[in-house]
């Protein structure tokens, strides 16, 4: 039986349309596309009308509707999963979803002088110093036969692009264990930041700076037709992984942007000095466990599980801080109104001075900045000296005493000062 999968890309500047057919067995591919900066909802439709009269055919004869779902341009995103859902609906087809990213690796390992056995790190220009990230194995693939699948070790995930070394440093260790012999960094982002050059070295090498192509999309929607992975039209999403689109300018200055479902990864050192990668990401139930045992390590009077319980419940900004997948610190935030104010920073004795503790309250304010929060505060016992040193280090100042705030030993109480920073934040800047 004759086949012809219709695939749209729409992810980046380039609006792409292709038709795979496959008549007696063989297949050909026909594709048109355009640079359309802001256009892609003009000028997708006139092309699907445009390879449909090169192939000779009609729309009632399509099998099924391929789109690059993303991550990708959020504007363009929806254009290519609407028009793929209304060609559908119109003639009771069903929709094939193919990541972007996916693309791109496909991409790449048909591209001359490739090894089409090798993994691929795909790296997309996400913009505002960011980049879209994910990792793909080819299955059954041989140094010399582009792969028929592919098994995605990494779901696309944003990332800022200065810490990709960081996490693959972290990640690396844990592929050469299942079989990784080389990886190709691949994708546009390697244009749009230089320093993600420096990944090469050992098994990992550069690859192009390539953008998703549709005829990539086409024959990967293929392949997901013939394997039955198709969804019906209303099922039809595109992929994001950004959760908010816009930022202000005071917003990135102070490095906000990203998913926070993805986490954030900097970079830290052990006590030799070495880089390590320590991840943020929020705190679940799953973690009180982990952040007790810190809790009661380094507090004479820590917070109980019933404390954290409730923060939790409440909403409270809650994070955990993680070196090689081990929760080494935690941190609690308040954010009203007017103020953000920091609970709690706590990090095991054998994670500290390597960066943890900075880090988590480098996050408090972050979230506070992007409240629109011009103040942080916080206590500290006087007596904590260890802790003001580290605060007025990050630009806190003393502001007040709250007198006999804090429990002491044999009963008695301890004032606490009362730290205060301002996040940077103008009122009406954006």
């Amino acid at each position: 039986m004759d086949s012809y999968i219709l695939a749209l890309e729409t992810s980046s500047s380039r609006c792409g349309v292709a038709l795979l057919s496959v008549v007696e067995g063989r297949q050909s591919l026909i594709c048109a596309g355009v640079d359309a900066i802001g256009q892609h909802a003009e000028r997708l439709l006139p092309m699907v009308d445009r390879v449909l009269l090169d192939a000779g055919i009609v729309r009632q004869q399509l099998s099924a509707i391929g789109f690059g779902q993303g991550p990708g341009g959020f504007t363009g995103l929806r254009v290519a999963c609407g028009v793929a859902q209304g060609i559908s609906y119109a003639l009771g087809l069903q929709v094939l979803p193919v990541a972007s990213l996916l693309a791109v690796a496909a991409q790449d390992a048909t591209g001359p002088g490739a090894d089409p056995s090798a993994w691929r790190l795909v790296v997309q220009d996400a913009r505002m110093g960011e980049v879209y990230l994910a990792v793909y194995c080819p299955l059954a693939a041989s140094a010399t036969e582009a792969p028929a699948a592919w098994q995605e070790l990494c779901a696309p995930i944003l990332m800022n692009s200065g810490d990709v070394s960081f996490w693959l440093a972290r990640k690396i260790s844990g592929w050469r264990e299942h079989g990784l012999r080389s990886l190709r960094v691949v994708g546009d982002a390697l244009e749009a930041y230089p320093d993600l050059a420096g990944l090469a070295g050992g098994e990992v090498a550069l690859g192009e700076p390539l953008r998703p192509d549709v005829g990539a999309v086409a024959q990967l929607a293929y392949q997901a037709w013939r394997r039955g992975e198709r969804v019906p039209p209303e099922q039809a999403a595109p992929l994001y992984v950004r959760d908010k689109v816009a930022y202000t300018t005071a917003e990135r200055e102070h490095g906000l942007g990203g998913n926070p479902k993805a986490g954030s990864i900097v970079a830290g050192a052990d006590s030799g000095g070495v880089a390590r990668a320590i991840s943020l990401r929020a705190m679940t139930p799953d973690d009180l466990d982990d952040v007790l045992q810190i809790e009661r390590a380094v507090q004479s009077f820590p917070w109980t599980r019933g404390n954290f319980q409730d923060a939790l419940k409440a909403g409270y900004g809650a994070w955990v801080a993680c070196m090689d997948d081990k929760v080494v610190g935690c941190c609690l935030a308040l954010f009203a109104p007017d103020v953000g104010h920091v609970l709690l920073i706590a990090v095991a004795p054998d994670a500290q001075k390597k960066g943890v503790g900075a880090c988590l309250l480098a996050c408090c304010e972050r979230m506070a900045l992007g409240r629109g929060l011009c103040k942080l505060i916080l206590e500290v016992r006087p007596s904590n000296e260890r802790a003001i040193a580290f605060y007025k280090h990050h630009g806190f100042e003393h502001l007040s005493v709250r007198k006999n705030y804090y429990p002491a030993a044999h009963g008695e109480r301890e004032d606490a000062w009362v730290l205060e920073k301002s996040t940077g934040y103008v009122a009406g800047r954006s």
